[in-house]
């Protein structure tokens, strides 16, 4: 069977994602993705010093922020790390650089932004894809030349700060009326400035961590990780090179050429090899890192998806990749010809299961051949729908007022229906105990012994999704480095 090409493939993703629940996208600064239902979680009232020239934002705007974002990450050594880089960037600033609050967000993606009134927030899925602290401190130094530019300003000028953060927080957590269908894998981000704004910040961002006696060529690296970070998502997505959708570089100018100024910008002040990187320190602070989704929000394990929030879990069919995305899961198979979706509603006041299946909840597809079942032991629906180009499998399965909703497309004329029975037979409810025995993938530290390749050290990552390619970009090595005998080298594992 001939594979479609990937731009098709992208495309059905994006109608399943387009079915009911729609996400919201948010442009910006940097940025990745969300979890099938928001975290619960609060943050301390910290009122940060501020620049006098931007009303502050108030405590609740900054608690509707941290809501959008998975709410407050709490990782002492990572913040105490952090906290020191800005002390050292305002005291080699001259005045310059403000007083910053950092604040960890609870999230993977891969994201970063410095509100104008003075609170810098960074996610921990960006902590982890640093390896010194060189590399950390641009990219602290590049949030705060915005404000230190007026960038953030001028910005501010256009749109009240109130309506900023609300504008964030109403399109992270849905609002209806504001949005756009979010696809599996979109990514969320903050403050787009212009394509100036960012070259000029990626310029200060330099020269201030070379004054502040960080290694200025750690710009250029941990720009480089950024673009091998969004290629390899994208291709673990199966996506084309040219598919328009929002990345964490989508809102700057193209990373060749910024990686170009900044390197260009360093030479200026000296040959590679000046300044402090000091990778062991800043490793010693992110081991232990969450890496990925939280379990609360569910997590995927291969092709596994399991809540423990929700206490369910499920198995995609073999072949299957699968993603947590906005409200819902996404899975497409390796061939392109199939495609996944898992989400939830709640039944309305003596609505029925069967009445809620029959009366269609995918528009333009023809739900018939309705079968009531049993599933886990829960009441549960299974139906057929036939579309233009597709060819849909679908099941309901109901846990007391909230359904659990399976829909998986074929193309053509290819039925699905034994990958559907298959991945409603793996349908499960968990016990207490399960849910609870669901831990985060973390980043752990693992010293190299004589002998050791990237491939022997990604076998240490058996349930993460190519994990060569994983290991490399998490390392930054290219893929034949050789590995060097007793140095510690990030995996991700529980």
């Amino acid at each position: 069977m001939q594979q479609p090409p990937r731009a098709s493939l992208s495309r059905l993703s994006k109608q399943l994602a387009a079915i009911v629940l729609p996400g919201l996208l948010l442009v910006g600064c940097l940025g990745d993705q969300s979890p099938l239902l928001p975290a619960s979680s609060t943050s301390e009232n910290e009122i940060a010093p501020r620049i006098s020239t931007v009303q502050r934002a108030s405590d609740q705007e900054h608690q509707r922020l941290l809501a959008a974002f998975g709410g407050e990450y709490r990782a002492p050594r990572a913040r105490a790390a952090l906290d020191e880089v800005v002390q050292r960037l305002a005291k080699a600033g001259e005045g310059q650089i403000g007083h910053y609050e950092i604040t960890i967000l609870n999230s993977p993606v891969v994201n970063a932004f410095a509100l104008p009134n003075g609170r810098l927030y960074v996610t921990r899925g960006l902590l982890a894809l640093a390896n010194d602290t060189s590399e950390i401190a641009s990219v602290l130094a590049h949030e705060i030349a915005h404000v230190t530019a007026q960038h953030a300003v001028e910005r501010a000028e256009k749109e009240a700060e109130s309506a900023l953060v609300n504008q964030v927080v109403s399109q992270v957590l849905k609002d209806p009326t504001r949005g756009a269908a979010i696809s599996a894998g979109s990514k969320l981000s903050l403050a787009k400035f212009s394509r100036q704004q960012e070259l000029t910040a990626d310029q200060i961002s330099v020269r201030n961590i070379s004054r502040a006696g960080y290694d200025p060529y750690g710009a250029g690296r941990f720009l480089a990780t950024l673009g091998r970070n969004t290629a390899f998502r994208s291709s673990g997505q199966n996506q084309s090179a040219d598919d328009k959708r929002l990345d964490i570089l989508s809102s700057h100018p193209q990373t060749p050429e910024r990686i170009a100024a900044v390197t260009a910008a360093a030479r200026q002040i000296g040959a590679p090899g000046i300044g402090e990187r000091d990778a062991n320190r800043w490793l010693a602070a992110i081991e232990g890192l969450a890496y990925g989704d939280d379990p609360r929000d569910g997590v995927v394990r291969g092709r596994r998806y399991l809540n423990s929030a929700l206490r369910i879990g499920f198995s995609a069919p073999d072949g299957f990749s699968l993603e947590a995305a906005q409200d819902m899961v996404i899975g497409v198979s390796a061939n392109g010809t199939q495609a996944l979706r898992f989400d939830s509603v709640t039944l309305k006041s003596g609505q029925t299961l069967e009445s809620y299946v029959a009366a269609g909840w995918i528009e333009g597809v023809e739900t018939t051949g309705i079968e009531k079942i049993e599933v886990a032991g829960q009441p549960a629906v299974r139906a057929h729908g036939r579309g233009t180009d597709w060819t849909f499998r679908l099941a309901a399965v109901q846990i007391g007022d909230r359904v659990y909703r399976f829909i998986l497309a074929a193309r053509g004329g290819s039925d699905p229906e034994r990958q559907m029975r298959g991945i409603i037979d793996s349908f499960r409810v968990m016990t207490p105990a399960e849910a609870q025995s669901i831990r985060p993938m973390q980043i752990r530290l693992v010293a190299a012994e004589a002998g050791d390749t990237i491939a022997s050290m990604a076998e240490r990552m058996p349930e993460q999704d190519r994990p060569g390619e994983l290991f490399q970009l998490l390392n930054g090595l290219d893929r034949n480095a050789a590995l060097t005998p007793g140095q510690r080298y990030k995996v991700v594992a529980e």
